[in-house]
């Protein structure tokens, strides 16, 4: 049996699995699908069209699958997706999909923070941290492990890849390579996250190789074309085979690396010591 307020509201034809906890005022929609062993805070509001794995906790007053802030929303049936032992806390809010038929998704092990916005037709892998006021907008894809910090933003349809470190007060209109930490406004590779890696259990030869990659992507001199060229012909690791089909599959370019000149310097400087007073015991 699920534990549910007397005050909790609750449509009709929902499904409500096995031991939930469901709090004081909370609203879910008709046809809602929630699994087993989900703690659900109070004033959680969680809208139709809406499925919710297990051992997820959902905390005081997010909104999860509400209809999208996009102007191309025409009212057709759309879907929020989420997996299991995610953390979702205060104030969050997830929309669905835009389009009949599409999806926001989310995985597993996630750890969405206080006043996150994560917009529709988003698809996140497992194990992601969102620091405070991190928001995604439509249509991002966020790999597994990547770390984004607070206060911080990205474009439409803009990709982060696994792993990657993102550091405060930073906003990317261009893709996230994997691995890699950057920051500033707008935000530039300043090296690659080798502690997320290491405690990833990536071993330290595949390390090294991403961070050649690294070098060559960004310290040579080369044009991406070029340093792909030399990254496929001398490193062959898993990690660098994702590192490069994720860069050939980008059509919004990535992220350019920190430069010489004045303001450049600057951006890495400020994420440098911002991603250097992150906790990344998370990762």
């Amino acid at each position: 049996m699920s534990s549910i307020h007397p005050t909790a509201l609750i449509g009709k034809d929902a499904e409500i699995g096995v031991d939930n906890s469901i709090g004081p005022n909370v609203i879910i929609e008709d046809g809602v699908k929630i699994g087993a062993h989900n703690k659900i805070l109070s004033g959680v509001y969680i809208a139709a069209g809406t499925e919710i794995g297990n051992y997820n906790e959902i905390h005081m007053n997010a909104v999860i699958g509400h209809t999208p802030q996009d102007v191309a929303f025409k009212g057709g049936k759309t879907f929020t997706l989420i997996g299991n032992h995610n953390i979702i806390r205060e104030f969050a809010t997830i929309h669905r999909g835009t389009k009949e038929g599409t999806f926001t998704v989310i995985g597993d092990y996630n750890f969405i923070m206080a006043y996150c916005h994560i917009a529709h037709n988003c698809v996140l892998g497992n194990k992601i941290i969102m620091v405070n006021q991190a928001s995604l907008t439509g249509y991002c894809i966020v790999e597994d492990g990547a770390f984004l910090s607070g206060i911080t933003g990205f474009h439409q349809f803009s990709r982060i890849g696994r792993l990657a470190m993102v550091s405060a007060l930073s906003a990317s209109n261009k893709d996230i390579p994997p691995f890699m930490t950057c920051g500033g406004r707008p935000a530039v590779a300043v090296g690659v996250n080798m502690v997320g890696m290491k405690r990833a259990g990536i071993s330290a030869a595949e390390r090294t190789e991403v961070k050649e990659a690294y070098r060559l992507l960004y310290r040579c001199g080369l044009n991406v074309s070029q340093a792909l060229e030399k990254i496929q012909g001398t490193l062959h690791s898993e990690s660098v085979k994702h590192l490069v089909s994720f860069i050939k599959a980008s059509k919004r370019g990535i992220l350019d690396g920190a430069g010489s000149s004045e303001e450049t310097l600057k951006s890495r400087k400020a994420a440098e010591t911002s991603l250097a007073s992150e906790d990344d015991s998370e990762i």
